[in-house]
């Protein structure tokens, strides 16, 4: 029952769109997931989906030189090139597949425009693109028998000298540990957004795949990239999307003024978002906010429009803040969303460790660099989600039996589990994980210096110990266990918390995401290069800095 030729973890967009790609081939495939599928986060994924379509006007070398120079040029541009060159036809794909995208009076596809780009090649669902493509890939999935373990919680990777052979997990509904194998495994379990707080990332986003990946060999490649999103509701934290500002919206400060002249004249509202975002924080910083916050106004867009492009938005002002944003500019600040790094990975999902693939925002085959561009994420999750699915499935080929003597990996699991719960701690999952993510979110923040990243190590190394030593869970039952599930997700963010900080004390320069306060200059001579941290055995850390792959756009600074 629990053998597939490919078990993919999470089932996201990446996760589903590996999953129809496989399921295409005639794989055996299974998801597994510790949620419904169409609850995971990619279902909260509003502004877009980018494509350069040639009827527009509009070619792949566009999108790829925007990518780049949105990424600080930290991107490799190989990667980069293959992503803008087979975009049109990913969201055609879409399209067919049954997702009903916006359309324009001339009934074709309408677009947006999002930062970092002139030309409006964002393809859209209203404010809820993320959740049309998620269900649609969901209903495909199912029309070929996709298999999902539904709730399931991977506790380990099954790893047979070197070689990955499937996970160990736990089914949260009963509470027993079992070993699912497989002649492969892609982990596209999404971001880590939840080691900050706050954040506009969903409470499952706890950097499950990466801290998997990283204890079984994989690398993960410049983890100090971490998008702080420009517009998030105040008090809330809530994503309010770059369509709103794609649609025309301003930002003012608490003097009314239209401060993004200041910074990002060509661009305006619409430069990339770590321009924004440092922009938001400068005017916050130096008191022209509104109590830590600025001001976005949709009020010249009107009513009508606002509702039938932007309604998702308008609910949520209502709802959370009782501002109709037809009559009042919203308060917004800038807040943690994405992690550009991830499990470095080549542009087929090939991670370095035999059997082991990743996609998606867990996975970093360098695409976003820096700073990903808003409509980039999705972009990103279909293209090497189907990608991972090709290369992985020519691996399957290759291996003749999956089956194997399971029984040592499941025992091992289940001795660390009764280990948590029999610990005698005083510290609860709570406390570690807040006084955590508070510190990083304060130490490796918009902006950065040295002194702030030592705190957030200082922190880390600190909860790494409570959570060893001191950790109580206090629930002893076997059925839906939150807080052992609560407690295990915490062992992952320590592990991705850990990997950011030694990240972003590598590296010595400021590049996109990366500011650094005290060296606020972007050094191409010496610092044109990621950051990759590997875990050994031993559990020491290994850092090197390979080279940007350069093809064709050389390094220019960046005007906006």
């Amino acid at each position: 029952m629990y053998d597939h030729d490919l078990l993919i973890v999470g089932a996201g967009l990446a996760g589903l769109r590996c999953a129809v790609e496989a399921q295409r081939m005639g794989l055996k495939v299974a998801v597994i997931t510790k949620v419904h599928p169409v609850r995971s986060h990619s279902n909260a994924a509003q502004g877009g989906i980018n494509a350069p379509l040639t009827d527009r006007g509009d070619d792949w070398k566009g999108h790829a030189l925007d990518t780049i120079k949105g990424s600080d040029y930290l991107a490799d541009q190989d990667a980069v090139e293959i992503m803008s060159q087979e975009a049109g036809e990913a969201v055609l794909e879409l399209e067919r597949m049954g997702v009903i995208f916006s359309r324009g009076e001339d009934g074709k596809l309408g677009t947006r425009r999002f930062g970092g780009q002139k030309v409006a090649r964002t393809f859209f669902v209203g404010a809820i693109t993320g959740s049309a493509l998620l269900h649609v890939l969901y209903e495909q999935s199912l029309k070929l028998g996709l298999q999902v373990y539904e709730e399931w919680f991977v506790t380990s990777l099954i790893n047979e000298e070197g070689v990955i052979k499937g996970v160990v997990a736990l089914d949260l509904k009963t509470g027993e540990l079992e070993a699912i194998t497989a002649k492969a495994v892609v982990i596209a379990a999404g971001g880590a957004g939840r080691v900050f707080e706050p954040s506009t990332n969903a409470l499952i986003c706890t950097g499950d795949g990466l801290s998997l990946a990283w204890n079984n060999g994989a690398g993960l490649m410049d983890m100090e990239m971490i998008q702080y999103h420009p517009t998030t509701l105040a008090r809330t934290g809530i994503l309010m999307s770059e369509a709103a500002r794609g649609e025309g919206a301003y930002l003012f400060n608490s003097e009314g003024d239209r401060f993004m002249e200041k910074y990002a004249p060509d661009y305006m509202e619409l430069a990339s978002r770590d321009v924004v975002s440092r922009a938001e924080q400068t005017e916050i910083n130096e008191g022209r906010g509104i109590d830590g916050n600025v001001l976005l106004d949709l009020r010249h867009l009107g009513k009508d429009f606002i509702e039938s492009r932007l309604g998702y938005l308008q609910e949520v002002s209502v709802e959370f803040l009782g501002i109709d944003m037809a009559e009042k500019p919203v308060p917004i600040r800038p807040g943690m969303h994405y992690i550009m790094g991830g499990i470095k990975t080549d542009v087929n999902g090939e991670t370095g460790v035999p059997g082991l693939y990743a996609a998606g925002e867990c996975a970093n085959v360098s695409v976003h660099g820096a700073n990903r561009l808003g409509a980039n994420s999705l972009l990103d999750t279909v293209v090497f989600g189907r990608r991972s699915a090709t290369k992985a499935s020519e691996y399957v080929k290759t291996v003749k039996d999956s089956r194997i003597s399971t029984s040592e990996h499941v025992e091992k699991d289940l001795n660390r589990i009764k280990k948590i719960l029999n610990n005698k701690g005083r510290f609860r999952t709570s406390e570690i994980r807040n006084t955590m993510a508070t510190a990083m979110t304060e130490g490796i923040g918009v902006f950065r210096d040295q002194k702030s990243m030592e705190y957030a190590k200082k922190i880390v190394e600190e909860s790494k110990i409570k959570f060893r030593d001191s950790l109580v869970v206090e629930n002893k039952g076997k059925v839906y266990n939150t807080d052992l599930l609560f407690a295990l997700e915490l062992g992952y963010m320590i592990d991705c918390a850990e990997s950011i900080v030694h990240g972003a004390l590598t590296r010595k320069e400021s590049r996109g995401a990366h500011f650094r306060t005290d060296i606020k200059d972007r050094n191409d001579k010496e610092w044109l290069k990621h950051t990759l941290i590997y875990r050994d055995r031993s559990g020491e850390l290994k850092i090197e800095t390979p080279d940007v792959t350069i093809t064709q756009w050389k390094p220019v600074e960046r005007v906006y």
